[in-house]
């Protein structure tokens, strides 16, 4: 029986390179432009979706995207100062709640 040799081994702790992701865009004034989120703690994050569904599950059916390979996505946000990639995030925040109007109550004197 042969040892396994650590130096073949990928470090578990590294992340591996994502395959095409879905990039949620805004449209912008040359075209579309990626959207940047924050992480929970405040970072600028890049956010990349495995399928399109999970994109849709997460931001709504209506928000476009684009197809980029990763190192596509790192190269396009790199020169803003965000190295973060985030893939398949799932937001947790609470839904808003519906904005009412209260009608206007008169003082009692």
């Amino acid at each position: 029986m042969t040892e396994p040799r650590h130096g073949d081994d990928p470090d578990p702790l590294e992340p591996a390179p994502a395959g095409p992701l879905y990039v949620p865009v805004r449209p912008g004034p040359g075209g579309h432009t990626a959207r940047l989120f924050r992480t929970p703690l405040g970072a600028r994050t890049a956010v990349g979706f495995t399928s399109a569904h999970r994109l849709a599950a997460t931001l709504g059916p209506g928000q476009p995207w684009i197809r980029l390979a990763e190192p596509a996505l790192r190269a396009l946000t790199a020169p803003l100062g965000v190295t973060r990639l985030t893939v398949d995030p799932q937001f947790t925040a609470a839904a808003p709640a519906p904005v009412t109007t209260a009608a206007p109550t008169a003082a009692l004197v």
